[in-house]
C-alpha cells in the first residue's frame, strides 16, 4: 500500500481508532522541532499548540488594526468638527486648520494644496498659485478625469510619481519649498471633480491635496486609501464655497 492509501483509508474509516485505541499510543513520530521522538498523541497535542498560537497572533493583529482605526477615526471626527466651526468664505483658515490637524493629530509633516478654476473672488488665495504648463496640465486632467490614476489616491515614493512620461512627482516637490529636496514618500488625492463645460478636463475647476514625508516609508503603495479617500471629500465639501457652481 502507499502512503497515500493508508491516509485515504484511515480518512473513511475513522472507527479504525477505536478498534485500535491501544496502537495510537504505541506509535511515534519526530518532534517536529527534532530530537526525541514523541506519541501521536503529543504531536497531535503540538500541532493544536502551533494552530492556537497562530489564531492567538492573527487575533492580536486584528485587535490592534482595530485600536489604529478607532484612533483615525476618532482624529478624523476631531477635523469634521473644527471645519464645520469655521466660515465657508473663510478658505484660508480651512486650509490652516487641516495642515494643522495634520500635522498635530496625524504626524503628517507636510501638506500642500493646488486648486484651479477658483471664483474670481479666491482668485488672490495662496493655494490657487498656478501650476507649470507641461507637468501641471498634467495634473489638472488627471484630478477631473474619472478613470484617471488619481481615482484613488496615489501613495509610494515621490520619484516614482508619474504619468505618460511626465514626472508630476518633481512638479508637487515644488510645492514644498525648501522641504523639497527631503521628501521621500507622498500621498497625492485629487480633492475634488468638477468638468469643464467644454469638455476640457484641464482647464476646469478642481483641485489636488498633497501630504508628504521625509520617511520613505511613511506613505507606501500597499497601504489603504479609505481614510484618504474621506479627507478628500471632506476638504472638498468644506472648500466648496470657493468654486463656481457646477
Amino acid at each position: 500500500m502507499t502512503p497515500d492509501a493508508v491516509a485515504q483509508y484511515l480518512q473513511h474509516n475513522p472507527a479504525f481508532f477505536e478498534d485500535y485505541a491501544d496502537l495510537i499510543a504505541q506509535i511515534f513520530v519526530p518532534h517536529p522541532h527534532g530530537g526525541r521522538a514523541i506519541s501521536l498523541p503529543e504531536r497531535q497535542i503540538l500541532t493544536l499548540r502551533e494552530k492556537v498560537k497562530s489564531l492567538e497572533y492573527a487575533s492580536a493583529g486584528m485587535v490592534d488594526a482595530g485600536r489604529a482605526n478607532d484612533t483615525i477615526s476618532t482624529r478624523m471626527h476631531r477635523l469634521t468638527l473644527a471645519l464645520l466651526r469655521l466660515p465657508k468664505d473663510a478658505p484660508e483658515r480651512i486650509i490652516e486648520t487641516l495642515t494643522y490637524h495634520l500635522r498635530e493629530d496625524f504626524s503628517v509633516p507636510h501638506a500642500a494644496l493646488r486648486v484651479w478654476g477658483v471664483r474670481s473672488e479666491f482668485q488672490a488665495l495662496e493655494d490657487s498659485a498656478a501650476v507649470s504648463i507641461g507637468a501641471g496640465a498634467k495634473l489638472r486632467s488627471l484630478a477631473a478625469s474619472a478613470t484617471s490614476p488619481l481615482k484613488l489616491p496615489y501613495c509610494g515614493p515621490l520619484s516614482a510619481f508619474r504619468h505618460d512620461d511626465l514626472a508630476l512627482g518633481e512638479e508637487a516637490a515644488q510645492w514644498f519649498g525648501d522641504a523639497a529636496p527631503h521628501l521621500k514618500s507622498i500621498a497625492v488625492m485629487s480633492m475634488i471633480h468638477v468638468h469643464a463645460s467644454d469638455g476640457d478636463a484641464a482647464s476646469g475647476s478642481g483641485g489636488l491635496l498633497v501630504m508628504a514625508s521625509e520617511d520613505e516609508e511613511r506613505f507606501y503603495p500597499s497601504m489603504g486609501t479609505l481614510y484618504l479617500e474621506r479627507l478628500a471629500d471632506l476638504l472638498a465639501a468644506a472648500l466648496a464655497q470657493i468654486f463656481p457652481a457646477s
